[in-house]
């Protein structure tokens, strides 16, 4: 027998049927309730990624890392499709491929949150923040989406080849971003996004966001100011510098775009082995998360 049925069998019936509508009703509220986004999961997701090892595009370890991906995005309720593309780059051509998770809404515009899986290739660089909080990230962001009533769509992309094969040059970088860009030029979707949002090294312990000044000024200045209304206004200072990253090639294309990245917290280990788990927190992608799920409900009222 549940509790709710013991609880009714113990008082009139009058008394029962008030009962069953506030039990009932605290239930769907329960139920109904979003959950909020979770630094610790995302945390969890970063190190189950970070343990394939070193994940330079086109390797074995990358392939097991993007399968891996579309097994968690396969549980969400998300429609998964992949950007399947040959780069040619400084060492030859090189097999990668986008995958992109699809929370469908019904107003014909759509909201995309962006990052990269792939490490940069060097010994022993497992990329914790540089690959892996991007990954962690979409991914605990995808479980919280799952099953939110949307008016946009909701779309986000696991980037292959943002880093350089050789040496960062406009051409060796960005390579899933800059494909992808073109490839929704040409189909229409960029002119649907309200909004691109990428996310880049996000989980280091002291974090800190770059005003990133590449980026569209309207909506910088939207989630630096939903940062301050969340109470995170020293995580988000107003100053910075232009960084090249995967928001550039859709920011050509006249999407709105903008970078998260905390490029300056990086110290001595950006680019190293000692780009390692140990650098992380939780609370880093508790507060990214935080403000990017807000930032998303704000930018569905606009039309």
């Amino acid at each position: 027998m549940s509790r709710v049925a013991s609880l009714l069998r113990a008082v009139p019936t009058t008394s029962a049927t008030l009962l069953c509508a506030f039990v009932c009703v605290g239930i769907l509220q329960a139920q109904s309730k979003a959950p909020e986004f979770s630094g610790e999961a995302a945390l969890g997701y970063t190190a189950k990624a970070v343990a394939f090892g070193p994940r330079p595009s086109g390797s074995a370890e990358n392939v097991k890392l993007r399968a891996w991906i579309r097994q968690q995005l396969a549980t969400r309720g998300c429609e998964i499709t992949s950007d399947k593309f040959t780069a040619q780059t400084p060492s030859g051509p090189v097999q990668m491929e986008n995958l992109i998770a699809r929370f469908p809404g019904k107003s014909g515009k759509a909201i995309a949150i962006t990052g990269h899986f792939d490490t940069k290739k060097m010994d022993k660089f497992v990329g914790a923040n540089d690959g892996g909080s991007s990954t962690g990230f979409l991914l605990e962001l995808a479980a919280v989406m799952q099953g939110r009533p949307r008016q946009d769509d909701l779309i986000l992309v696991f980037f292959d080849g943002e880093e350089a094969v050789k040496e960062w040059t406009d051409t060796d970088s960005i390579y899933g971003s800059r494909h992808l860009a073109e490839k929704w030029n040409t189909d229409g979707t960029n002119r649907k996004l309200k909004a691109l949002i990428n996310v880049d090294m996000i989980g280091d312990k002291n974090f800190s966001i770059v005003w990133e000044t590449n980026s569209a000024a309207s909506l910088r200045k939207f989630v630096w100011d939903t940062a301050d209304s969340l109470g995170y206004s020293k995580y988000f200072p107003r100053d910075g510098g232009n960084v090249a990253d995967d928001h550039m090639p859709f920011l050509n294309a006249g999407v709105r775009a903008l970078d998260l990245i905390d490029f300056q917290s990086q110290g001595s280990f950006w680019h190293t082995p000692q780009d390692t788990m140990d650098k992380l927190s939780a609370n880093s992608f508790k507060i990214l998360g935080t403000v990017v799920v807000k930032a998303i409900e704000g930018l569905e009222s606009q039309r």
